[in-house]
């Protein structure tokens, strides 16, 4: 089982420490900085192990290190803390972006990231909480990650800890039915410390959402099923800052982050192909170049 690393976590609170002290325009800067980071590590752990969803990936980047430096309460040298916000990666399939995360944030060592994929390594294709500090369920058969989350807020409202749940989802993943049931509990039980955000890249394995299976007015629906609806454009940390800010009444909150797929690399960005495919070291090099 792999355990906090010292020194990250040291670097992870001065950062939280800076953004909380910064000027929103500093904190924009601050966690764009941090995605920079995170998309590099993302590319070299998927050229590295030769398979991975840079796509959605690069898509829900923005949206993590906004959580982890400037939302959650957590601290990664204590990852079981019983009164601690709990984030869920329901997309689990784009593992490499949230291990790229939990690394930077401390909760193991970096270095770490060098197997993901490989032989023995706890860094799989799909986040196993047994093996992973900071993964708070196994997520991968899509659907999954909301119903949880409404448990968790609420075992959390039941314990009377203030602890917020935070859960995303891909917006294909909406397609699967379990994820209605869940809407319709959230807001039966007025789960107002419940945050669900929606990675809307509008694209999914093989082609649009529209065309596969069309979820909009998105809005509209999840409006109709009890929730306080927000929209944000799932690039802007600032504009992410305020939509992740706690419920304004009684009702769970769900935000609509619009994002592109492969956000931050043009040749990757809004095309359907590489939801999966692995990048040529050639790509590789160019995309270092634009993520310089």
């Amino acid at each position: 089982m792999m355990t906090a690393h010292a020194p990250q976590v040291r670097a992870w609170r001065q950062t939280r420490t800076a953004v909380e002290a910064a000027s929103p325009t500093e904190q924009a800067a601050l966690l764009a900085e941090q995605s920079r980071l995170i998309r590099r590590s993302v590319l070299a752990m998927i050229g590295r192990a030769k398979a991975g969803h840079i796509g959605g990936d690069f898509s829900v980047t923005d949206i993590l290190t906004t959580l982890y430096f400037g939302v959650l309460r957590i601290d990664p040298a204590h990852p079981d803390a019983p009164v601690r916000d709990r984030f869920i990666m329901s997309k689990g399939h784009c593992a490499a972006s949230l291990y790229s995360v939990l690394a930077f944030s401390g909760y193991f060592d970096p270095a770490e990231l060098d197997t993901f994929m490989g032989p023995y390594s706890a860094l799989n294709g799909h986040p196993n909480r047994t093996k992973v500090p900071g993964v708070e369920t196994n997520t991968g058969p899509l659907g999954h990650g909301l119903p949880v989350a409404v448990g968790e807020a609420l075992g959390t409202r039941m314990l009377r800890h203030d602890s917020r749940v935070f859960v995303v989802c891909g917006d294909g993943e909406l397609q699967e039915g379990s994820n209605w049931e869940a809407l319709m509990s959230a807001a039966h039980y007025r789960l107002s410390n419940l945050t669900l955000v929606i990675d809307r890249n509008r694209l999914q394995q093989g082609a649009r959402t529209e065309e596969t299976n069309a979820l909009d007015p998105l809005e509209d629906k999840l409006a109709a099923f009890g929730w306080e609806v927000r929209e944000a454009d799932g690039h802007d940390h600032a504009a992410l800052l305020e939509a992740f800010a706690p419920a304004a009444g009684t009702r769970p909150v769900a935000v609509i982050a619009n994002t592109i797929k492969g956000k931050g690399v043009t040749f990757i960005e809004d095309r359907v192909e590489w939801h999966h495919k692995v990048p040529t070291p050639e790509q590789i090099d160019l995309a270092l170049k634009e993520l310089a």
